[in-house]
């Protein structure tokens, strides 16, 4: 099954430091990640870096177990799926923050995913739900960056 692949982009008016850091700070994952109903690091760790790994639980209820496989403030992170729902063959994602003028930040959310069958045989309809998620993520990202400065 090939790879579906998608990614959104809001503008932001913050700075790619303080969007960084505030969504890779778990403790207040949840105040603007609307997708999600839990989120933490496991193991043990305190802080998201490359190797660190997250658990986090969809609304649909669906858990997701990820590897940071980038950490590189305030540019870039990405993760890798490395247990998940069986639908998923392999998912990873990238969220790049790129400055774009003084205080605004264009935040980027990349997605790649492989689905097992006979989820494949829906693969546009996933694709479809999880880019809208991903779209609402940002605006609420941004409603909580610009409103709560």
């Amino acid at each position: 099954m090939a790879n579906l692949k998608f990614s959104e982009s809001l503008i932001i008016r913050a700075s790619a430091e303080q969007i960084f850091h505030f969504t890779q700070d778990y403790d207040r994952r949840l105040s603007w990640d609307t997708f999600l109903t839990q989120a933490y690091l496991i193991n043990g760790a305190t802080e998201a870096d490359t190797g660190v790994k997250a658990y986090c639980v969809a609304k649909n209820g669906l858990g997701m177990e990820t590897e940071y496989v980038s950490f590189q403030p305030p540019k870039v992170t990405a993760i890798k799926m490395t247990k998940g729902p069986y639908l998923f063959r392999s998912f990873l994602g990238s969220w790049t923050f790129k400055k774009r003028a003084d205080n605004e930040t264009e935040v980027v959310f990349l997605y790649a995913f492989s689905l097992r069958f006979p989820f494949n045989m829906m693969g546009r309809m996933i694709k479809m739900v999880l880019q809208n998620n991903v779209r609402q993520r940002l605006r609420d990202l941004k409603k909580c960056m610009e409103i709560n400065r």
